[in-house]
Formats: C-alpha cells, structure tokens, sequence
C-alpha cells in the first residue's frame, strides 16, 4: 500500500480498536511522516520514542523506594490517564540495540489483554492513549535486528511501498519545488527504491484470527485494501483463501441451519440477500421444515425473527407456504409473533375469500 492508504488504515485501527499497527517500509518513504500527519488531522498528540536510541531504564523508569516497597518512576515520555489521547510512536523497533530493551518493549506493543490496560513494567497506559510501530524491513539493507516471531505475531504489519501519484499529491499540497516535481514525473524511478520483498514470515495462528475478527467487527477498509491487511496478519496465502472464501460465501444462500441455530450471527446478511438468494433460502427452509416441523423454542424464535427481516412480498409468499405445514403453522401463528405474521395471515385469508 501506498501512504495516503496507509493513513487510512490507520486511522480506522487506531480509532476503533487498540490493536498494534506496525507500519514496515524502506527508508525515506514517509513511515514517519505519515503517521504525524495523521496524529495532526485527527487531533491526536503525538510522542515519539527512538528504541534505537533507548535502553531498559528509558522505558520503565528508574526505581526507588517507599519503605519496603520498589516502585519505578513514570519515564517522562509516558502519557498521564488525564493527558489528550496520544499516539505513542515506537520507532526503529528492529533497531533496539540491546536484546533487554527490545525485551522489554515487547509488553508495550502486545494488544492488551480484554478488561485490560496496555502495560510496560508496572505502569498501566489509559485506553484512550494508542500505539503504533514502524520498522525497516529485514531484507540485509538495515543494520537491523531479526524480530522474534511471537513479537511479530502481536502486530498488524502494514507494508508500505513508494507510489509517485501518491508523493506527487503530497508534493503539490506541500508546495515543493516545482522543478524537483516535473523531474521525478519523468523519473519515477529514482524514488525509493523498494529493495527485496518485505516479507517477515507472518503466519496464520489463532492470535492472528482473532485479530481478523477484531478488525471485521470494527473497522472498514476498502476492498483493494482489505487483502492487503490481512496479509500482514495471517499472511498471503491464508489471507487470498480467506478472502475468496467471503466472496463465495456473499453469494450463497443462507441454509435452514444457517437460520435455525445460527440467526444472531446471520442476522445482517439475511437482511441484504437479493431476491433470487432469499428464494433459495425459503426453498431450503420450507423443505426442512416439511421434513421436521418440530422447532425448540429457540428455534422459532429465529424463524420469526427471519420472516420478519423479508420484504413485504417474499414475506407474504413464505408465510403462506409454512402455514400448509401444521405443526409450524400453529407456532407462528402464537399471540406473541402478531406484529410479524398477522399481516400476511390477514393477507392469505382475504385472498382465500375471493
């Protein structure tokens, strides 16, 4: 992705979740700049921390004690609970020069545990402070060190990479030298250069799955875009079978099962089935209900619950079929499911009058 692409990714994680971005590009692409830019836009404060910089005592504070007790003092860096919501920003984290510091970071950019805050040490960071990760990729071009794959686990890797019409853009909103502008039109070329592929080895495991489902349930990203983060997650592979397997699943009717025991979970795409998808649907159910009429109260709860999603005239359509079944018949037609059903029974009853 791009950086006007990568800025809004992050953006959407950043905003609706507090999982750990970790944005990977060569040097000079506008890692950094991008993700002030962002903290600018949308008004978040923004603090940087240069692990290469950085020992064990810069992150934790320097311990003292109150009686008996060891406590560490608050590092200067470290956003107070009442300070405005701040981007916590640790760059360079592939360059931690000692193995303890980059041991000692790893607490910081694992997505905190659920009813729980993000932690370093003994300091407990307040939820609305985020934090994101930027690194050079491990490719032999960087004096870097190799990322322990439990740490990369933890992160959702956005790979970035030079696009001209996306710094020409920026080019021309910054006001940069016109000639500078017109020379690299013609020379794309000598932007930076991509080097080897950024790959870090990302692997499907049930982390990265929950961090899927984390995004899906909270986030929207572009289509061209989706595959992309996904990928940093799970990896290539299992993010193209993914993928492919929503876009089969977007077209195939909802079964009986689908509706019976699993409503809550369907509940959205029964409602946005074209026609043609909700006919088959109906087909299916009228055949499995024809078969075993018998529904436990949780059941028909769901059916009702799905009739009620139908438009008016596939609605219509339905009740009359389920109503030929007795035993279903008898269910739906309950007191309790009158503002659902009545309508179309009322319906069917005039037209049999006719």
């Amino acid at each position: 992705m791009n950086i006007a692409q990568m800025k809004l990714v992050l953006r959407e994680i950043l905003a609706k979740t507090d999982l750990t971005p970790c944005v990977v590009g060569h040097r000079g692409v506008g890692k950094t700049a991008g993700i002030i830019q962002v903290c600018r836009e949308d008004n978040w404060r923004y603090a940087s921390l240069r692990l290469g910089q950085m020992e064990v005592g810069d992150l934790v504070g320097i311990p003292y004690r109150e009686g008996a007790v060891m406590h560490w003092s608050r590092p200067s860096w470290w956003p107070a609970d009442d300070a405005p919501p701040t981007v916590v920003h640790c760059d360079e984290l592939n360059r931690a020069q000692q193995e303890d510091t980059l041991q000692a970071i790893f607490q910081f950019v694992e997505p905190p545990v659920e009813g729980e805050p993000r932690a370093l040490h003994t300091h407990r960071l307040a939820p609305r402070h985020k934090v994101v990760v930027t690194i050079n990729p491990p490719d032999g071009s960087y004096q870097v060190a190799t990322l322990d794959r439990a740490l990369i686990d933890r992160m959702v890797m956005l790979y970035v990479e030079s696009d001209h019409a996306c710094w020409s853009r920026y080019a021309g909103e910054r006001g940069l030298d016109d000639g500078v502008r017109r020379f690299l039109s013609a020379n794309t070329n000598l932007l930076a250069s991509q080097g080897a592929p950024m790959d870090l080895q990302v692997e499907p495991t049930e982390r990265a799955w929950e961090m899927i489902s984390v995004l899906r349930r909270n986030c929207r990203f572009p289509g061209d875009l989706e595959m992309e983060v996904y990928s940093g997650i799970v990896g290539r592979e299992a993010a193209i079978m993914f993928m492919r397997w929503l876009a089969d699943e977007r077209h195939r009717p909802l079964t009986a099962a689908d509706i019976l025991d699993n409503w809550p979970r369907v509940a959205d795409t029964a409602a946005a089935q074209r026609d043609d998808i909700q006919a088959a649907t109906m087909t299916d159910l009228a055949a499995f209900l024809q078969a075993a009429p018998v529904l436990a109260p949780e059941q028909e709860e769901h059916l009702v619950a799905y009739i009620a999603c139908l438009p008016r005239d596939l609605r219509f359509g339905f009740v009359k079929t389920l109503l030929k079944i007795p035993a279903v018949a008898q269910a739906i037609s309950q007191d309790k499911y009158d503002a659902v059903v009545f309508d179309a029974i009322r319906a069917i009853s005039e037209e049999a009058r006719r």
